[in-house]
């Protein structure tokens, strides 16, 4: 296989770690809450979802996002965001096949909305500086995905035009967004499935150890 794309762009959350619905539904099981609390207060609310798109342009702390979703769960605001996703693990089929991609001379970036990175970060212990060619965190662009300008930013720090990478996210409107601007796109529901599209999309066994 052969083809003229040479970058790869991951998105964190849900990619290079497990699923993020079954850690938010352990959470509100742990918590006593009923399913979906989070979904609802959060992400169909019309304030959750304003304070939960300012965390991630950094116009809000997470402290203060902590706060806020504490009071609208009726839970304890002390390190809400790590309890809330404290079961999320590291994806190893997805992580090998990124190291797999660098290997073959792609280079690879991660394209991330934040969740605030103190005082629980999200990304400690992936050593993403060391394993990753660009990272790119919203917050620190003051910008959140889909903004059209933050994938903008990442491909100039990629150095490649869009038609040369392909973006994987598990949020479909993202996908989509990043397709209308040229990239190929992936839906990351099954690792097993991504890799396998990835390593067609890219002409490299992303699969090799």
């Amino acid at each position: 296989m052969s083809n003229r794309r040479t970058g790869l762009i991951l998105d964190f959350g849900g990619v290079l770690t497990t699923p993020l619905l079954p850690a938010v539904l352990a959470f509100e099981q742990r918590e006593g809450l009923p399913q979906g609390a989070c979904l609802m207060a959060l992400y169909k609310d019309k304030e959750g979802v304003r304070i939960t798109s300012d965390l991630e342009r950094g116009a809000v702390s997470q402290t203060e996002w902590n706060e806020f979703a504490g009071k609208m769960l009726g839970v304890p605001a002390d390190n809400l965001m790590g309890r809330i996703f404290g079961d999320l693990r590291p994806e190893p089929l997805m992580i090998n096949a990124a190291a797999a991609a660098r290997r073959a001379g792609i280079k690879v970036g991660i394209l991330s909305n934040s969740v605030g990175l103190t005082p629980w970060d999200l990304y400690a212990g992936y050593e993403l500086e060391r394993l990753y060619d660009v990272v790119v965190i919203s917050e620190q662009q003051l910008l959140r995905k889909p903004d059209p300008e933050l994938f903008e930013i990442t491909l100039k720090l990629m150095d490649l035009p869009a038609e040369e990478c392909v973006f994987v996210d598990d949020t479909e409107a993202y996908v989509q967004v990043a397709e209308q601007l040229g990239l190929a796109g992936v839906h990351n529901q099954d690792p097993r499935q991504t890799v396998a599209t990835l390593s067609e999309l890219l002409g490299v066994d992303l699969t090799a150890s």
